[in-house]
């Protein structure tokens, strides 16, 4: 069976990573966060780590040359019929090429471009509601998940909560405007070959899941 290659682009609290995970668990799919995987190369001291190492170090940005080697790294770890989310990256215009010539050297291609939309007033929200007990960590939210005995954790019955000091709307607000300027250089490259879909975030958490399956399925003309 082909490979599934495919972009999952979304602001944070879209649930991206949701979403992700879910994809990863029912296909096999393996999801390649740049973030993630610098750290890890940099850890593992691969060649492509290693120079990374030294450019943060040196308090620089590491650049597209470095983030495209370490995908390079990643997919060549993985068989070839192991199909692959990419989360993080591209976003620019530089990058979405290197992306092309990294999956062509492999003999792979990119199939879908998958964007979970959403409405930023009820994104502010959905964040700014959330909160998760300090014990177990398990997540509620002010409107939409109140534990059910008040003030008590339903999971461990711990009686701490926290929220996280950066899921307040200036912060949220700012992360949107970030994301729209980084998605805007890499998405009309993509709508032009025809392989953009686009998913209402705000729904339900299983509906989005099906919407994915069915793009990915090809049932979404």
């Amino acid at each position: 069976m082909r490979a599934m290659n495919i972009i999952l682009l979304g602001p944070p609290g879209a649930g991206k990573g949701t979403q992700a995970t879910r994809l990863v668990e029912s296909r096999g799919m393996v999801q390649l966060s740049t973030g993630d995987m610098l750290r890890a190369a940099v850890k593992a001291a691969t060649p492509v780590g290693l120079k990374a190492k030294a450019v943060m170090e040196a308090g620089e940005l590491v650049s597209d040359e470095i983030v495209s080697g370490i995908i390079g790294e990643a997919l060549d770890g993985l068989a070839p019929e192991t199909g692959v989310i990419f989360d993080g990256y591209p976003r620019t215009e530089a990058q979405a090429h290197s992306l092309d010539a990294i999956l062509s050297d492999r003999g792979r291609t990119l199939d879908h471009v998958i964007e979970l939309e959403v409405d930023e007033d009820a994104l502010v929200e959905r964040i700014t509601g959330r909160f998760t007990c300090a014990t177990c960590g398990a997540g509620y939210h002010d409107k939409f998940k109140l534990p059910k005995v008040e003030g008590e954790c339903d999971k461990c019955h711990g009686h701490e909560f926290k929220r996280r000091p950066d899921d307040n709307e200036e912060t949220v607000r700012t992360r949107m405007a970030e994301y729209r300027a980084k998605t805007a250089p890499i998405l009309p490259i993509y709508e032009a070959r025809g392989i953009v879909s686009r998913v209402d975030g705000m729904a339900d958490m299983d509906e989005v899941t099906t919407a994915i399956a069915a793009i990915l399925d090809g049932a979404a003309a």
